[in-house]
């Protein structure tokens, strides 16, 4: 399998008071991620990715209601929030079929969603820049995960199991995909959410951004008799 390309260490330096909140924001539920997983990173995955599956939607209902008010053109940023919301389910899925959560996971899932959604949704109405500049974050950190992540693996702390069906048919993963193999393609999805919410903060900033510029694209595929729930 060919490993994307993706700029590792890009990190977005904070300016002004609502960047500097979100990094804020981000640092301390990073904390929280890592004082309760620790090294469990398939079971951080879940909870994170559910989260994570959150703020696309948000935005594309909001930028969908505010392009009806103003009888404008959305320049394309509606389908690719709902495209972020899927991946991060998708996501999700996958690493339901490799960490299986406790009951106790999923219920700590229910409460941090709601929490989050409720939040989010708050933040998004006062600064939609805001927004999107704790997403970048956010995913800033998701790519520092998945690359500790890999190198688990690659140390043999955690088993190279074999990719799940639903993850090899929605990237297009080869038959004999390993977990590795989802790691980095996760991981480069990520980068991806990373460099295109940075880019709506800016423009929103006054800096003109073209989603289709970036360098990591995402490379999914249908989902015909896969199972989505």
């Amino acid at each position: 399998m060919t490993t994307p390309d993706v700029d590792l260490p890009l990190h977005h330096p904070a300016h002004g008071l609502g960047d500097r909140f979100a990094l804020a924001v981000t640092k301390v539920l990073r904390w929280g991620a890592d004082t309760f997983f620790a090294k469990r990173y398939g079971n951080r995955a879940i909870v994170l990715e559910t989260v994570a599956a959150v703020p696309g939607m948000v935005g594309a209902t909001l930028q969908h209601l505010k392009c009806l008010r103003r009888m404008q053109d959305d320049r394309g940023w509606i389908r690719t929030l709902m495209d972020e919301a899927e991946n991060e389910r998708m996501h999700l899925m996958t690493f339901i079929a490799i960490a299986k959560p406790s009951w106790f996971e999923r219920l700590v899932v229910l409460g941090v969603q709601w929490v989050f959604y409720l939040g989010f949704f708050g933040l998004y109405l006062l600064s939609a820049r805001t927004a999107h500049r704790l997403v970048g974050y956010f995913e800033e950190e998701a790519v520092v995960s998945y690359t500790r992540y890999l190198a688990e693996i690659d140390a043999g702390h955690t088993p190279n199991v074999p990719a799940p069906e639903i993850a090899k048919k929605y990237w297009g993963l080869p038959d004999d995909a390993t977990l590795r193999d989802v790691v980095i393609t996760i991981r480069a999805d990520e980068a991806h959410h990373r460099d295109m919410n940075h880019g709506f903060a800016g423009d929103l900033a006054g800096q003109p951004f073209d989603p289709a510029s970036l360098r990591v694209a995402p490379h999914h595929q249908p989902l015909e008799g896969v199972v989505r729930s």
